[in-house]
């Protein structure tokens, strides 16, 4: 999902209850990895992959139809569909088979560096130009994700547990890509619709590919623990979480909302260490110091309004 252009109300200062909603909406998306690592425990990552991202687009339609703001034209519909392939089908095969294989604290901080692939594509693409200032603070995203990758040939399942990490990032990369490219319909589009539409084309090739395992799946013998896993996952994450952040972006503005997505990895190692027993290394711990360093300096860097809006949506809406 992604931030549309639409003009932000000026800043409020002091915490009020939009403050209140967007700390919601970072521990919603920081728990959801260690939710998701429980439901992959008894459901196969395809079965609930599917799952959660058809109910959630189901929700969203239902929201999207309340709207009275104009549908995007059939061209536009056809290529938000066609981008939702990318952002909602390709993005979560990654996500999820890398979250079937390593720790939920590492999943998290390797998706916290995600604005670094939103600053390369774009600058890859002409449509950006960051100051020494803001690629330092990629390079320092970067070598944080390089820690926290690296450090994970350490942990009990050893290469098996890399390799999750490094399809994390793949999916942080496809992601950024569906981002960077959704752009410009964010000018003319609700966000709703867009999230509806791209939702939608996401589930339908996800449910595809777990066709097999729907079928085969004994729809009696999944507990309400599982349910309530996809649940969240679906509903928590990719409706509510969503909702948040964007009341925050229209009362807050993009900048101080975008902040608050950066309490997520810490959410996610406290709750993955509560929950899951997933102690955090040296390593992990150094590598989550740098990726919010270089959060933080690339912040504070001037870059055309294009990439910054692009980048401030990455950290807080690339959900998991």
């Amino acid at each position: 999902m992604t931030l549309p252009q639409t003009p932000a109300a000026a800043p409020r200062q002091g915490f009020g209850t939009t403050d209140l909603g967007l700390v919601l909406m970072s521990l919603i998306w920081g728990v959801n990895y260690s939710v998701v690592k429980a439901g992959l425990r008894t459901l196969s990552p395809l079965t609930f992959n599917g799952l959660r991202v058809s109910m959630a687009a189901i929700v969203l339609f239902a929201i999207a139809a309340c709207v009275r703001d104009k549908l995007p034209s059939r061209r536009d519909i056809i290529t938000l569909a066609l981008l939702g392939l990318i952002g909602n089908g390709l993005y979560q095969l990654f996500f999820i088979f890398g979250m079937s294989r390593t720790r939920a604290g590492v999943a998290a901080l390797v998706v916290a560096a995600g604005p670094a692939w939103i600053a390369i594509i774009s600058r890859m693409l002409g449509r950006e130009h960051l100051p020494l200032r803001g690629w330092s603070g990629i390079g320092l995203q970067l070598l944080g994700v390089a820690c926290v990758v690296g450090s994970a040939q350490g942990f009990e399942g050893g290469r098996d547990v890399m390799l999750g990490a490094g399809l994390i990032a793949l999916g942080s990369i496809a992601w950024a890509t569906f981002s960077v490219l959704l752009q410009p319909y964010t000018k003319t589009a609700h966000p709703l619709h867009l999230s509806a539409i791209t939702m939608a084309s996401g589930a339908l090739v996800l449910v595809s590919i777990a066709l097999p395992d729907l079928i085969k799946l004994d729809w009696g013998a999944v507990s309400l623990v599982e349910w309530g896993a996809v649940t969240y996952a679906g509903i928590g994450a990719l409706v509510v979480a969503y909702l948040l952040f964007y009341r925050g972006v229209r009362v807050l503005g993009a900048t101080r909302t975008a902040m608050y997505g950066n309490l997520q990895p810490i959410v996610a190692i406290a709750f993955a260490w509560l929950m899951l027993g997933e102690q955090p290394t040296v390593w992990q711990i150094l590598g989550a110091a740098l990726i919010m360093a270089g959060l933080l300096l690339s912040r504070t860097a001037h870059a055309r309004p294009l990439a910054e809006r692009a980048a401030s949506v990455s950290s807080s809406v690339q959900t998991s």
